[in-house]
């Protein structure tokens, strides 16, 4: 297993890295070094500039408008990008249900939504989660009748991130209630601007609406939005997941905020404290271990051969370590890590008060918001369950 990048990738590598540079906007770029705020402005200008060059849709194959770029061009494209500073691609619709539109739905879908998706002009979301069905998505309650050529919506979507600026939702619903809950799930693409669908922001602890809940009151859905089969929605769920939990991973922005860590460690006086040190020792240790098992899967794509099925693995370990960084960058900064004062931070108080240093002045805000990480995509604990099962027999 030859884990070292060929000659041509290194080359790829320089030509992503030179790219970046000149296109990725400078404030953007501070924001995402700092951890500060980023709009929805920030985030779809960033999309669109992808989308212009046709990387916004960096996985797709050639055919339907990707650059067809293989598993280590990707991963070269995604670690360049996070160490330059820029934002996650907001991953629902070109990560996501794009995938799911190439492999199950018809020509006519394909031709109407992907364009949307690729440019950057669409912003997608994601109703899987309800309130009583998180890690158990097969108990899904969101009902949709089919009469006629429509589909009528009922029910409740939750922990919908970003929700608030969705124009379209990729939902799972139910369709059936004969047999296996997993039988009678389909997947119905929603228009968010239709009459009957409400979102209400859910406030986090660190000020924020990242998340949302969202309501169908008798949503009027034409049928010809049904991607795939009736009722088959539930293999279709799987194959989008499977991206989900990869992307979970993020290994290239753990290899940015590790290096943050230690300029914070750096500026507060700790990073000569050996024990503190051996602490940034041991997550860089995970951090690099997470990166050659990402190198192998990538090896053995390259090379032809079946990789292991360890999205799951990767999902489990990747939010773990996000979940350290931010707990040791809050063990650095002290008691400077624990003012969060919404109104303050948008007057740019970064910086100006007693020993602050405008990197940790959100690092209240990212130790609560990276909580979550464990849990969604999959809880880790049904994480484990399955990779015991699926890899380990």
């Amino acid at each position: 297993m030859d884990l070292a990048f060929t000659p041509q990738e290194q080359a790829f590598r320089e030509e992503i890295r030179a790219w970046v540079k000149d296109n990725l906007p400078a404030d953007i770029a501070h924001k995402v070094h700092n951890a500060l705020r980023l709009s929805r402005d920030d985030m779809q200008r960033w999309a669109r500039i992808l989308g212009k060059k046709g990387w916004l849709g960096y996985g797709w194959p050639q055919p339907f408008g990707g650059p067809g770029w293989t598993a280590v061009q990707k991963h070269l494209f995604e670690e360049e990008c996070a160490l330059a500073g820029a934002p996650r691609i907001v991953p629902f619709g070109p990560v996501m249900v794009a995938p799911v539109i190439m492999a199950f739905g018809n020509k006519a879908q394909q031709e109407r939504f992907l364009p949307g998706i690729a440019s950057g002009d669409v912003w997608w979301s994601q109703g899987y989660s309800e309130p009583g069905s998180g890690s158990d998505l097969a108990s899904v309650k969101t009902r949709a009748e089919r009469q006629g050529d429509h589909y009528i919506v009922n029910g409740q979507k939750t922990w919908t991130t970003l929700g608030q600026y969705g124009e379209w939702i990729f939902c799972l619903v139910r369709t059936s209630t004969e047999g296996k809950p997993q039988t009678g799930i389909s997947f119905l693409l929603i228009d968010m601007k239709s009459p009957g669908v409400s979102v209400r922001p859910i406030k986090l602890l660190d000020g924020e609406c990242e998340v949302n809940e969202v309501f169908f009151d008798n949503v009027k859905v034409p049928a010809e939005n049904l991607i795939g089969e009736e009722n088959k929605g539930w293999t279709y769920a799987k194959h989008l997941l499977s991206h989900e939990r990869t992307n979970i991973a993020d290994v290239n922005r753990a290899k940015r905020e590790l290096e943050r860590l230690k300029r914070i460690a750096k500026t507060e006086g700790v990073w000569n404290d050996t024990r503190f040190r051996d602490q940034i020792a041991l997550l860089e240790v995970d951090v690099v271990a997470l990166e050659m098992l990402v190198l192998r899967v990538l090896s053995a794509e390259k090379s032809g051969k079946n990789s292991l099925d360890i999205a799951g693995l990767l999902k489990i370990k990747g939010s773990e370590i996000q979940q350290r960084y931010a707990e040791l960058m809050m063990l650095a900064a002290g008691p400077f890590a624990v003012p969060f004062i919404e109104e303050a931070m948008e007057a740019g108080w970064q910086g100006n008060f007693p020993g602050g240093e405008v990197a940790n002045a959100p690092l209240a805000s990212t130790y609560f918001n990276l909580r979550k990480t464990t849990i969604y995509g999959g809880s880790n604990e049904v994480q484990r369950n399955i990779v015991a099962q699926t890899v380990l027999g």
